[in-house]
């Protein structure tokens, strides 16, 4: 059965057991969040060395890393690397989204590698192959589809995006609109395409119940792609993004009827003050399953920082309601990112999801900070690397200017809190 078939029947698994204690909440806390849909622990059975995390409501914010060859660059090598940055830096899951080389060897040594869990998009594969066979995405059929999701599930991916939500009314919708950018799902293009040319609805949307056998089979949880997800702040919180989003509220209602875990994906490019309006919309309408974000970034022009404007984002969406960021690395719409991206857009997305944390109460949160603010107190430099989000890099910054005393070189001699100690006798803080 699937975690949330055991969670329905009053089941704690194995899977609900660890979560809890690496959450710090009870474990019925967990089965009760799972059986209601709030909550999803991606755990695909043939996942051997996976230590499975909770993803929703009431959990820390967990950080996705975005992994993957391109046409252009990458194998098994760079890729099981990256892989062990995202891993190394704190990221909670990570998705290989390879487009180039052997995907299917690609993908299997990731799956067999990693200890966290793992999702693709299974429309990439069945659309290069569509190119290999036939020589065009569009000319790929249902059961090409549906056989490399299959795969995917028997490779043992925890969680498959699945962009179900395009449709032929969302197109229309989408060329009423008049987008600035159009569309930046790569997955969703693929099935626009092809919905286009053969004039047939989306066999997602139009065999879903076939969607939810593999999904439940394996106990893959379906991640709702948003296919129409607004890639320009011009094109935010539209007609055709909202279209899509009312029919995956649907799709998300049967998935669960049918034992399926299923969360939500969302944009995307989004202005400051429209993030929390989508993620209370997104609740609404999908009964409070987990939603995940890409970012969101909040300004289309800060190329070669975007692991910054998707972290402004990814805080405010977080403290919102969100629960799981997608990381945005620095190369973000320039190129394919190396090691040293990932490791930043990891980082820069888990500073986001502990600030969103602080501000939705999770338990521990503030905790850690008031252990790093009583470190800071007692000049205590090796505590404040422990604590820190990147200990190697700040260790190796507190040591790049030398200073006379236990203050750091910003401030010297002058340190406001060694000098108020000095002359108030302030004594350092209780833990």
């Amino acid at each position: 059965m699937t975690q949330l078939e055991l969670a329905r029947k009053g089941v704690i698994s194995p899977q609900m057991k660890v979560v809890a204690e690496a959450e710090g909440l009870e474990a019925e806390f967990i089965r009760e969040g799972v059986a209601k849909g709030t909550i999803v622990i991606p755990a695909n059975i043939n996942h051997a060395k996976l230590v499975p995390c909770g993803i929703g409501q009431g959990l820390s914010t967990k950080v996705n890393a975005n992994i993957g060859t391109s046409s252009d660059f990458g194998d098994i090598n760079t890729e099981l690397e990256k892989l062990r940055v995202a891993i190394e830096a704190g990221a909670d899951t990570v998705m290989d989204l390879s487009t180039g080389g052997d995907t299917s060897a690609i993908r299997r040594a990731i799956v067999n590698t990693s200890s966290v869990a793992i999702g693709t998009v299974p429309i990439y594969q069945a659309g290069i192959e569509a190119i290999e066979r036939h020589g065009a995405i569009v000319k790929m059929t249902a059961d090409d589809v549906f056989a490399v999701i299959e795969e995917h599930a028997r490779d043992g991916v925890d969680f498959a995006t699945v962009h179900c939500g395009v449709t032929r009314s969302a197109i229309a919708r989408l060329k009423q609109q008049g987008r600035v950018a159009d569309v930046v799902s790569r997955g969703g293009a693929f099935l626009i395409g092809w919905i286009v040319y053969n004039e047939q609805e989306n066999p997602l949307y139009e065999q879903y119940d076939r969607l939810l056998e593999i999904a439940r089979e394996f106990d893959v949880t379906l991640s709702l792609g948003d296919g129409l997800r607004p890639g320009s702040l011009a094109d935010a919180t539209d007609r055709a993004q909202v279209e899509e989003l009312l029919t995956l509220g649907e799709l998300v209602q049967r998935a669960q009827e049918a034992g399926v875990q299923v969360m939500v994906e969302g944009p995307g490019h989004l202005p400051l003050n429209q993030i929390e309006t989508n993620v209370l919309l997104q609740k609404a309408i999908c009964k409070g399953a987990p939603f995940y974000v890409l970012g969101p970034l909040v300004t289309d022009i800060g190329a070669g920082y975007d692991h910054i404007t998707g972290a402004i984002g990814g805080a405010v969406a977080a403290a919102a309601g969100t629960d799981f960021l997608c990381y945005v690395t620095p190369s973000e719409h320039l190129s394919l990112p190396d090691f040293e991206d990932v490791r930043q857009g990891v980082v820069a997305s888990r500073i986001a999801a502990h600030a969103g944390d602080i501000a939705k109460g999770v338990k521990g949160a503030e905790e850690q900070d008031r252990r790093m603010s009583a470190a800071r107190k007692r000049f205590d430099w090796e505590e404040q690397a422990r604590l820190s989000l990147d200990p190697e890099r700040s260790y190796r910054v507190h040591r790049q200017h030398a200073s006379a005393g236990s203050a750091c070189s910003m401030c010297g001699k002058y340190c406001a809190m060694e000098l108020v100690e000095k002359y108030l006798g302030v004594g350092s803080p209780r833990c």
